[in-house]
């Protein structure tokens, strides 16, 4: 290696610039990695989600039976159809009621499940997991086993088994509408499937809380229970508390596989999606006035949810900054 002379001193020479580009690979291409990596699922998001919502809408606006390609252009007949349809409006009543049983008592369950697992001392990890476990169970599995074996309507059915011990008669859940015992297998049937999900998103929350608030707290004399969690707990869920709710009156308006599998057979207790399912692929298969029927259904669920976000102040920053 040659060297230079600098008041006595030597110095290495600085090396020669070799005169080539470094090489670009995968990883020093962000662009390309980043499409490599959401190309797939974008292209699967546009063709099985946004092409059928915009072919949806289409059709709403077409005289559509038996086929999905129209050429009569009828307006806005089928909007009205749909909201003359006693049927269609009824559902809507069917969700009014179920959304208002399902989503206080799951944000409730859910939250006092994240409070008693959040206090464990130990085998936390295996009651978190155990009350999680349900949500990977099947709709449709879990409405079977509610219909056939829990709620079945026979003396050997789980729930009438235990009813007879204390001399109550057996009771047809499912056969008719009054009194309506069918709620009670459809909610506990939602509450089982869905309430450790929303356990896991409190839990997080909780988790999150810092412990110098208690701590402070306790210094200012608020009792440990009740005072604690009203005035500590409960405000730091805020943000939590909306986006659960949010998640439950979206998944309320959306329910179609318990309500499909346990009440298959009768024309009441149908909520909007079983209602457009039998609308659309019934015997007339209108597919415009489904199509008409899915639209209002997304409008209002558009509306509840922003009017809901807006009441509980969805968004906002924290106001004590």
């Amino acid at each position: 290696m040659s060297t230079t002379t600098t008041r006595g001193l030597a110095r290495p020479a600085p090396a020669k610039s070799s005169g080539t580009r470094p090489r670009r690979g995968l990883r020093g291409n962000s662009t390309f990695n980043f499409w490599l990596f959401t190309g797939p699922f974008l292209i699967g998001l546009l063709i099985f989600v946004y092409v059928p919502i915009g072919w949806s809408i289409w059709l709403s606006f077409f005289e559509a039976r038996f086929t999905v390609t129209p050429d009569k252009f009828i307006g806005f007949d089928n909007y009205r159809q749909m909201l003359g349809n006693g049927n269609f409006t009824g559902s809507l009543l069917t969700f009014t009621v179920f959304a208002a049983i399902i989503v206080p008592t799951t944000w409730a369950l859910s939250l006092g499940l994240a409070l008693m697992v959040n206090r464990l001392r130990f085998m936390r990890a295996f009651f978190r997991s155990v009350f999680f476990l349900p949500t990977a169970c099947s709709y449709v599995a879990a409405s079977l086993i509610w219909k056939m074996s829990i709620f079945n309507g026979v003396r050997f059915g789980l729930a009438n088994t235990v009813l007879g011990w204390f001399g109550v008669e057996n009771i047809a859940w499912l056969a008719n509408p009054d009194p309506p015992w069918y709620w009670l297998v459809i909610v506990t049937a939602r509450l089982w499937l869905q309430s450790g999900f929303y356990m896991i998103l409190f839990l997080a929350a909780l988790q999150n809380i810092p412990d110098e608030l208690y701590e402070a707290a306790a210094i200012d004399g608020a009792k440990p229970g009740w005072q604690t969690f009203r005035y500590i707990t409960l405000p730091q869920l805020r943000a939590t508390s909306t986006a659960v709710i949010l998640l439950l009156l979206i998944a309320a308006y959306q329910a179609f596989d318990e309500f499909f599998n346990l009440l298959s057979k009768t024309t009441w207790g149908r909520p909007p999606l079983v209602e457009l399912y039998y609308t659309a692929l019934g015997d007339s298969q209108d597919y415009g006035a489904g199509s008409a029927g899915a639209v209002i259904l997304t409008l209002l669920i558009c509306a509840v949810t922003l009017l809901q976000g807006k009441i509980m102040g969805f968004g906002r920053g924290d106001e004590s900054k």
